[in-house]
């Protein structure tokens, strides 16, 4: 039970800022449309694809040192079964 529940809040901690700058972008430009009157999807999609891949680039190696922590952490568990 206590590996899921670390599973799950790594899942958590890996996603929440790849989903919160998501959102934010996303609320953005539809403030930015709803004033222009402007309604294209590309619009919406490429500033979006942009902000990810830079919280990407800025936040992967933290995302992938909790990621090999908490496997480090379940094989260290197994070992001791």
């Amino acid at each position: 039970m206590e590996i899921l529940q670390g599973g799950l809040l790594v899942a958590l901690k890996l996603t929440a800022p790849l989903l919160i700058v998501s959102i934010v972008v996303g609320l953005i430009i539809a403030i930015f449309q709803a004033a222009t009157q402007i309604h294209e999807q590309t619009l919406t999609f490429v500033p979006k694809l942009f902000a990810i891949a830079m919280v990407l680039l800025l936040l992967g190696s933290w995302m992938m040192t909790v990621m090999n922590d908490y496997v480090n952490q379940i094989f260290a568990r197994l070992a001791t079964i």
